[in-house]
Order: structure tokens, then C-alpha cells, then sequence
């Protein structure tokens, strides 16, 4: 399930999304998301749907791939539907004791769970079609007008690239450790929840002390190459806005503009 992980992956590829400006990606991203949560009619989703099927289509990254992300999440996801199946309060359909089921349970449940598995497959596909490094830059690009009020945009930026990058490296190192341990007769598979949690221990210590070293190195190989991000830092390859990337926009806009009017009917 470790491998299943796709946010923070990068897959290679040659494609309209992969060569979009990042800048283009993320206000796409963040549109969409704010976009799902005004949806309330069944048309809306679909249309949302439909959309994103089609930037998975255009970006040539296989669907079975991006699915496959999404059995990590499916213990929240339940927990999520779960919990509004049977504690929204409206129209009764089923009751036993304490337990009550209703019909606005059952479609805040439905609905709930689409724009749930809509923003993790949105939000990995950011990472999916885009380098940390263009990442990086997208960011500090965006959010370029905070350094008017002092806040340290690059050194954010930076932070949440190399935390996005972290994902899948943390995720490997926890599957060896795993592996190294089962080879060492442990089970991880019988027992309770509790049981089950205490048998994570010998996994978290290591990781926990790998992960800190991971980071020191990282930090002792930025000093001695002499990073210093900021105002005079200039870039090898700067951002610059082409044809494709307004197509974007257009595209975006477009998008934007259908969905408000469907909320609205």
C-alpha cells in the first residue's frame, strides 16, 4: 500500500500539461478545488468529473496508475462517509436502536466522498506532471507580492517542494524497514488495532532517525554548495508565460464560468 502513494510522484512524460507553466498548473489546481466545494447538484460533479478525466487523458498518465493512489486514502474515505450515513439528520430511512440512517445522510455521504476522491486525484496530478524544482518556482513565482510585507516566500516555497519530495523517498525507506523487520520474523498482520499499532513501533524509531539524517544531509549539502535563496538568487531556466500556457488559462476560465452558472441554475 506504501507504493500505492502517489501524491508527491513525479511521472515522466511528454505532454500538454507536462509543459505547462507551473504557474498555470497551480492556479488550475487551486480554482478547481474551491470549485468543488460549491458543487451541490449531481450535474456539477459530473461535469467536474468529465474535466478531470480529460486532464488525465491530455496528461498521458496511466489511469490505473492515479486509481491505484487512492486505496491509501480509502480508510479515511470510509470513516468520512461513515460518519455522515449516520449522523445527518433528515428523512429517516432505516432505524434500528441507535442507529439511523437518513436520505440527506446518504447523499451528503455520496457526495462527500466524490469531492473527497476528486481533490486527492487534482492535487497528485499537480505533482504528478510537475518537478519539484518547476514546483519551487511556481510557488515563489505566485506568491511573489508577499515579499512587499517581508514574508520569506523562497525559503516557504522551498519548504513545501522539498516536503512534497520527501513523500515518496519516506514511503520507500518505510517499505524496506518493513521488509527488513518481516525478514526478521515480525508480523504485521495479525492481532488488533492495538496490538497492530505497538507492532509499528520498531518501523516509526528508524524512520524517525532516517528522516533526520536525510534532512541534516540535505541541509550539509546546501551549505557547502552555498544555497542562498531569495531576492539576488537568479534561475538557470525563468519562467515565461507561452502560447499553450494562455490556452491554459482560457481553458481554466472556461471551465470556471460553466461550473458557476450550473451552481447557479
Amino acid at each position: 500500500m506504501l507504493r500505492d502513494i502517489t501524491l508527491g510522484q513525479y511521472y515522466r512524460a511528454d505532454s500538454f500539461i507536462h509543459r505547462l507553466d507551473p504557474r498555470v498548473k497551480l492556479f488550475g489546481v487551486f480554482a478547481y478545488l474551491i470549485l468543488l466545494f460549491t458543487c451541490e447538484s449531481i450535474f456539477s460533479y459530473l461535469l467536474a468529473g468529465l474535466f478531470l478525466m480529460f486532464i488525465i487523458y491530455v496528461s498521458k498518465v496511466p489511469l490505473r496508475f492515479i486509481v491505484r493512489g487512492l486505496k491509501a486514502i480509502f480508510i479515511i474515505l470510509f470513516i468520512s462517509v461513515f460518519f455522515n450515513i449516520f449522523y445527518t439528520p433528515g428523512r429517516i430511512l432505516f432505524e434500528l436502536y441507535f442507529i439511523k440512517i437518513t436520505y440527506e445522510g446518504i447523499i451528503k455521504a455520496v457526495f462527500m466522498g466524490i469531492r473527497f476522491v476528486f481533490i486527492i486525484i487534482s492535487s497528485s496530478m499537480l505533482t504528478l506532471t510537475t518537478t519539484p524544482n518547476n514546483l519551487t518556482d511556481g510557488l515563489e513565482k505566485s506568491l511573489g507580492f508577499l515579499k512587499k510585507i517581508k514574508i520569506p516566500v523562497h525559503e516557504i516555497a522551498l519548504m513545501m517542494s522539498i516536503a512534497l519530495r520527501f513523500i515518496p523517498i519516506l514511503m520507500e525507506e518505510t517499505d524496506k524497514i518493513m521488509k527488513a523487520q518481516i525478514a526478521r520474523g515480525a508480523d504485521f498482520e495479525s492481532g488488533g488495532l492495538l496490538t497492530k499499532a505497538k507492532k509499528m513501533i520498531p518501523i516509526l524509531v528508524p524512520l524517525i532517525i532516517s528522516s533526520f539524517k536525510r534532512a541534516g544531509d540535505l541541509a550539509t549539502a546546501m551549505d557547502a554548495r552555498c544555497y542562498r535563496g531569495g531576492e539576488f538568487r537568479t534561475k538557470m531556466r525563468p519562467l515565461k508565460y507561452n502560447i499553450n500556457d494562455r490556452i491554459g488559462y482560457a481553458v481554466i476560465g472556461g471551465f470556471t464560468m460553466i461550473m458557476i452558472v450550473i451552481n447557479l441554475l
